[in-house]
């Protein structure tokens, strides 16, 4: 297992800035074999989009009250409006820069059942590590 792309992955999905593409595209150029990094890749980075899921899920009091997350009762009301008009198939998104994080911890703040988070956003993280891969290969 390589930990290292996995760890990296999984940081690149929270709130916090990474890049697992990079590390995965390296080891690709080292002779990894896809099939084992694009899923090591995948696992860490969905293993990260949940722990973001749960911030969302189980903090949603709090996240209220956190005044360095910002988010006010407006945005949160316009936040569901648009999950509500796209809907749960917009989880395939969350491996987009920048949308894909807010997108998971909204995802958790609206409460989206976990198995639905699970597919859609795992399917879409599979996808994009599955075209890098066949990409570089």
């Amino acid at each position: 297992m390589d930990w290292t792309l996995f760890f990296s992955a999984l940081l690149s999905a929270t709130l916090l800035p990474g890049s697992s593409e990079a590390l995965l595209l390296l080891r690709l150029h080292e002779g990894g074999d896809p099939l084992r990094l694009v899923l090591v890749a995948t696992a860490g980075n969905l293993a990260g989009s949940l722990l973001t899921y749960g911030i969302g899920l189980g903090g949603n009091r709090v996240l209220h009250r956190a005044r360095w997350l910002r988010i006010s009762e407006r945005d949160l009301a316009r936040a569901e409006s648009a999950f509500a008009r796209w809907g749960r198939p917009s989880l395939l998104l969350a491996w987009l820069p920048v949308v894909g994080d807010p997108l998971c911890l909204l995802a958790g703040l609206l409460r989206v059942h976990w198995a639905w988070f699970l597919v859609l956003v795992g399917a879409g993280k599979l996808a994009r590590y599955t075209v890098i891969a066949a990409l570089a290969v």
